[in-house]
Parts: structure tokens; C-alpha cells; sequence
């Protein structure tokens, strides 16, 4: 059975923030960083040059100095109104009421929450209270290709089904000047915030994704690589050294595995890649083995959005409804996330 992904809503705050805002910002609040001049240089390689945040880059929550409970509290309240809206989108563009919703997928990691924000979708939406959950957390840039796997999952499970999939990441909250890590220093410019949602069927509700296969795959022994971590002053994303070469690490076993379930050539004909940063992009090009142009979405959604974690590759999913593959191209969904994980879809696109 396959699965039919509608086009992705998305949800972005009202506070737009250039890589020269953040520049400047840096420059303020780090005059004396030893490596002051190598960390702006690198900022400006991000290929990000705006992105949107829910509250002012002046606030106490992004580069001022809030405390983690304050930090926690702003960023969920933040995440929920924006999943709100996305959903609420989502839906009407599906053309379904709430109350048609069978099964919910969310993927959340910027804020800790219990309730999380599956319960917070459901009130907000007035979804019905025998609605299935599925909800997902720590999954950070991979939440949103895996929660396509899930949904694709469910569908395939319960014949007839509607889920709906909402991920949302608050990822300002991790701009933090109490850490002067060189890879802190990065992500400043590299996240942005940003909501995404999505209906998954059995049957399509208009042109677009038809998912035939899916895959998630754990890079062995790197759980170190990308991590989360909260201390007093909020929650931080650290990075080592060995992480830049992990995408190109999972290659092959992308590899490996299209040509288990596709006919040759395995190369994609069209492809909705997680732009992850610059390195990532071209690593997956590489590993692909297809012209750079072909992943023009993600380059474009990282430079007018940053990376918008588990959101991103939805932000690149509902760019490639705008400028859709031709009738039965076969491609490929792929997300890449902290552990190091990887997931994907694979499938045709149908107008």
C-alpha cells in the first residue's frame, strides 16, 4: 500500500533576522573571542542570509540572558502557536475537518513539555478524543522525515486512515552568549524557527508525493556527534569535529538500500534533502550521484530560512510542490538528525 503526502503547510514567526544582524550581534557581545574573526568568517558560510525567529533578537529568551526556565517556557508556547497554525493550514488545505483526523504524528524537540504538543494540537484543533498519538521527541533535524515514516506506517496498518503530521522547533532558544563553543558560535546563524504540517492517506487528495518505501538508518557508534544538552542556561546543541563527515558515512547504506527496492538506475530523479548546512548538501549530492541543481529546494529553503530542524525538509517538500517533478519521477525524501540518524521515503511524484 502506499501512502499520499499532501502539501506541507508552513508556519514561520513574524521576527525575520539577516546574517548580518547576527553578525553585529556577535560582534557586541564577543569583542574579545580568541577566535572572533574565523567564528564571523564561518557565519557567513552558513549559506543562510535570513531567517525568522518568534521573538526579537534583542529578547531576554534569544541574546539576552533568560533563565532556562523562562527559555523553556517561551520556546513551547512559541512552538505550540506555531504548529497551531500550521496544522489549522494543513487542514483546510486538504479540505478536512479535525474531526476526520484519525491519527497524529509530532516531532518537538526545543522545549520540554508534559503534556507535549500532541495533547496541545489536539485541544487547540478540536480533534476528536479517541484520536491516535504518535508523539516524538530529541529527534531534532530528523523529526520531520521520520514522522513521514511513522504516518506512512500507520496508513499502511489501518487502511482508510487520515493522520496528520505536525512538527514545529522553537530553535532560537539555543542563541545562548553564555556558551562560546566555536560550534555554538555557528549555530547562531545556522537554525531558524518554523512550523510544518502535512495530511497522510491512503488514498491522494491531489497531486504530489506517493511514498512506496521508507528507511531510517543509525550510523553505528555516533551518538556523540550532534547532542543536546541543558545546563542552567538553557539548552545547547554541541557538535564534534567528526560530525561534518557522518552524511557522507550514511551514504552507502542509502545506496545500498535503493537498489534493494527501486528498478536501475538507483539514482533519484528528483530529491527533498534536509539542508542541514552547505557540507550536507553537497555530501548528499555526492553520495547520490546527481547534479547539484537537482537539490536547488533545500539550498534555497537554508538560505532564505536557515535550517529549520525537523520543519526543514517539509519547508523543501512544499517549495517542490511549486516546482513539481514531472508525472511518475521516482525520487527520494531524506533527513538526516542528532545520533546519527537517518531517514528517508521513497516514491513517485503524480500530478
Amino acid at each position: 500500500m502506499t501512502a499520499h503526502v499532501s502539501r506541507p503547510a508552513i508556519a514561520l514567526p513574524r521576527h525575520r533576522v539577516t546574517t548580518e544582524d547576527i553578525v553585529e550581534d556577535i560582534r557586541e557581545h564577543h569583542a574579545d573571542h580568541p577566535r572572533l574573526e574565523s567564528v564571523l568568517r564561518v557565519v557567513r558560510a552558513t549559506g543562510v542570509r535570513t531567517r525568522q525567529f518568534t521573538q526579537p533578537l534583542d529578547s531576554p529568551t534569544v541574546s539576552g540572558t533568560a533563565s532556562v526556565e523562562e527559555r523553556n517556557r517561551v520556546a513551547f508556547a512559541d512552538s505550540a502557536e506555531l504548529a497551531t497554525r500550521a496544522a489549522r493550514a494543513a487542514l483546510a488545505d486538504s479540505g478536512l475537518e479535525p474531526s476526520a483526523v484519525d491519527c497524529i504524528v509530532t516531532s518537538h524537540s526545543t522545549s520540554w513539555a508534559v503534556p507535549g504538543l500532541d495533547i496541545h494540537l489536539i485541544g487547540a484543533l478540536g480533534l476528536r478524543a479517541d484520536v491516535r498519538r504518535v508523539p516524538m521527541t530529541s529527534l531534532g533535524c530528523v523529526g520531520g522525515a521520520q514522522a513521514l515514516v511513522r504516518a506512512t506506517d500507520h496508513v499502511r496498518a489501518h487502511p482508510g486512515s487520515r493522520v496528520l503530521v505536525v512538527v514545529a522547533e522553537t530553535i532560537s532558544t539555543i542563541y545562548n552568549h553564555r556558551n562560546t563553543a566555536f560550534e555554538s558560535m555557528i549555530y547562531k546563524a545556522l537554525f531558524g524557527d518554523g512550523s510544518g504540517a502535512c495530511v497522510v492517506t491512503d488514498a491522494p487528495l491531489g497531486p504530489g508525493l506517493c511514498v512506496e518505501d521508507t528507511w531510517e538508518y543509525l550510523l553505528p557508534e555516533s551518538g556523540s556527534r550532534y547532542r543536546g544538552r541543558l545546563d542552567e542556561a538553557g539548552l545547547h546543541f554541541d557538535s564534534t569535529r567528526a560530525a561534518a563527515e557522518a552524511t557522507g558515512e550514511v551514504m552507502p547504506a542509502l545506496g545500498a538500500w535503493l537498489k534493494t527496492v527501486q528498478e536501475p538506475p538507483a539514482e533519484p530523479q528528483w530529491a527533498v534533502v534536509h539542508p542541514g548546512g552547505p557540507r550536507v548538501l553537497d555530501d548528499t549530492a555526492r553520495g547520490l550521484g546527481v547534479d547539484a541543481k537537482m537539490l536547488r529546494h533545500s539550498w534555497d529553503s537554508l538560505a532564505e530560512n536557515g535550517n529549520l530542524g525537523g520543519v526543514a525538509v517539509l519547508d523543501v517538500l512544499a517549495r517542490t510542490y511549486e516546482d513539481p517533478p514531472c508525472d511518475g519521477e521516482r525520487g527520494l525524501l531524506l533527513s538526516f538528525g542528532p545520533g546519527f540518524l537517518a531517514a528517508a521515503c521513497r516514491g513517485l511524484w503524480r500530478a
